[in-house]
């Protein structure tokens, strides 16, 4: 049977594993580099959290997350054209992405012994951490340093788990209760433009 966390790690590994690679197709990058990209995407975050937790990196004990992008690329390639020229498509799915995967983040942490300020760092370092790796590899400007809130989403839905751990509610309620702040922390900065104040040279 799986757990909670590793049902959370597949759907989030196949939608950031998506998400990255639709940009790089829309870079018109070949077959590998997009699943390479696409990979690089859904593992980057937790392969550095789980280093820094001294554990052995999840998908170097399970092929399915390898798998997983794999299906993706080829969830990209049947439905290309839909994916590739709607720009609210990565968004959906980087978004989704970022939600399960600071669940996961969080709920790994605190399995292993550690308080909760460190579980929500290694939940943001999970959640935005393989978007960075992305926007590299497509030369982009990684979203966490720009005026975007996305790394802020994921740290708001670490205090959210800690609230609802605190008022008794079970791993999996504050997990979804975590995923579903940090998606709707994504979609309200977005539609109302909301971000953090930019940090400007003086004159």
């Amino acid at each position: 049977m799986f757990t909670f966390v590793q049902i959370l790690d597949f759907i989030g590994t196949l939608a950031f594993a998506i998400s990255g690679i639709r940009l790089a197709s829309a870079k018109q990058f070949d077959l590998f580099g997009a699943y390479v990209v696409g990979v690089t995407t859904a593992i980057g975050g937790g392969t550095m959290r789980d280093l820094l937790l001294s554990q052995p990196p999840f998908w170097m004990t399970n092929p399915f997350y390898l798998i997983c992008s794999a299906i993706a690329l080829l969830w990209v390639i049947v439905f290309r054209r839909f994916l590739v020229r709607q720009n609210n498509t990565w968004f959906l799915f980087d978004s989704i992405g970022l939600a399960l995967f600071t669940v996961t983040g969080i709920e790994k942490t605190v399995s292993a012994g550690f308080p909760f300020w460190t579980a929500i760092i290694m939940g943001t370092l999970t959640g935005a951490g393989g978007g960075v790796f992305r926007d590299v590899f497509i030369n982009e400007v990684p979203l966490i340093f720009r005026k975007e809130i996305y790394a802020l989403a994921c740290v708001i839905g670490g205090l959210v788990y800690y609230t609802c751990h605190r008022i008794g509610l079970d791993n999996v309620q504050a997990g979804l209760v975590c995923g579903a702040s940090v998606m709707l922390t994504r979609f309200l900065a977005v539609k109302y433009h909301l971000h953090l104040p930019v940090l400007k040279r003086e004159d």
